[in-house]
């Protein structure tokens, strides 16, 4: 039985920063549509990670308040439809960069906490 491998934070965050960076050029639609996809998908592999890590944390824990506040979160924007004009789909693929950019975050933060599991 093979070990799953660890989500890879650097392509997320790679992913999220092509819409979050401040000088960042209009995608075409196709293209952002592709990137929105990413997004979901990322989000939806990295979700189950950082709330393992998350449960594994003391009730009292604000690293596990956060983090779980973040996963609800992350739900309710995979739940955004993807828009109907070129300005909303932008907007819906944002919102998805910047809680991906959260999670990735969480990860992280939880990580050295939990050596044992599949978070590195």
């Amino acid at each position: 039985m093979s070990e799953a491998l660890p989500p890879d934070i650097a392509t997320m965050r790679d992913s999220a920063r092509i819409l979050l960076t401040d000088n960042a050029e209009p995608l075409p639609l196709d293209e952002l549509d592709t990137l929105a996809r990413t997004l979901r998908g990322h989000i939806r592999l990295l979700l189950p990670e950082v709330a393992s890590a998350a449960w594994r944390e003391p009730k009292d824990s604000i690293p596990r308040y956060c983090a779980l506040a973040c996963i609800g979160e992350a739900r309710n924007k995979l739940r955004l439809g993807d828009g109907g004009t070129p300005p909303i789909r932008v907007s819906v693929a944002r919102k998805l960069a910047r809680v991906l950019n959260a999670l990735c975050g969480h990860y992280e933060n939880l990580a050295g906490r939990h050596p044992e599991s599949s978070v590195p």
